[in-house]
């Protein structure tokens, strides 16, 4: 075993990781200045050979960090950061998303117990009749034993919009994709884990047309229990990959 020990698992990049990679690269060569624009979505994902759903995780979380900026009527430019801050921001988000899927399940628990909250608290009808579409599509998909992977997570972004809070949003949208790719590639939801999750969505749904926001927390909570039993046990140098689906 001590051997063994003398041994690192190898790390397989995500086009994400490797999107985030090449546009840090064409920023610190020079390439790519601040205040440049990158080209269109679709000019983009086909120069890079991959998919608009991985371009715009990429470009997303670059965003997130103050490392790319969107303006009104100029697209998506580079924003004017450092070198040194650009190389260490790059550098932490890349770590965190490849390896430590035991804070991102912390940060999500943390995260969606204060979205229920809000959401009950601020919830519009129009809100309700969102998250309503999305559980009845989640349900379908369900019931006919399909993968229900994007159902399942509009269903959760429904709930961050209901907050009314846009951080929370933001942040939702950059740790949710890494937590969806782990759970495909482990398998971690388990037979009849889906049904489970599906009878937990309406019961959640109903404290928030209620307006019960401590009623939610507690839901959210008992939702989210399994996986958070599940990262107990895992090895936190586990390397994210694949793709896969909300609990």
């Amino acid at each position: 075993m001590e051997i063994l020990n003398n041994f690192s698992q190898i790390q397989v990049e995500t086009p994400v990781d490797k999107i985030i990679r090449q546009i840090r690269d064409l920023i610190t060569s020079g390439q790519l200045k601040a205040g440049d624009r990158l080209p269109s979505e679709r000019k983009l994902s086909e120069k890079l050979g991959v998919g608009r759903t991985h371009l715009r995780d990429a470009l997303r979380k670059l965003e997130f960090y103050g490392i790319l900026k969107t303006l009104p009527q100029s697209g998506t430019v580079v924003a004017g950061i450092g070198m040194a801050a650009l190389e260490g921001l790059i550098t932490d988000m890349l770590h965190v998303e490849g390896r430590d899927f035991k804070s991102l399940v912390e940060t999500r628990v943390i995260l969606e117990t204060n979205i229920a909250q809000l959401a009950a608290e601020k919830r519009t009808d129009q809100d309700i009749i969102e998250i309503e579409n999305a559980l009845n599509a989640h349900r379908i998909k369900i019931d006919r034993n399909e993968d229900a992977v994007e159902e399942d997570l509009l269903f959760h972004l429904k709930l961050t919009e209901a907050s009314k809070n846009s951080v929370l949003k933001s942040l939702m949208l950059i740790i949710t994709p890494d937590i969806m790719q782990y759970f495909k590639k482990h398998n971690v939801c388990g037979e009849g884990r889906a049904q489970i999750a599906v009878e937990q969505h309406e019961q959640l749904l109903q404290y928030i047309v209620d307006k019960n926001p401590d009623k939610a927390a507690e839901a959210i909570k008992d939702h989210l229990k399994d996986i958070s039993e599940y990262v107990k046990t895992i090895d936190n140098g586990l390397v994210l990959n694949g793709n896969g689906s909300l609990v």
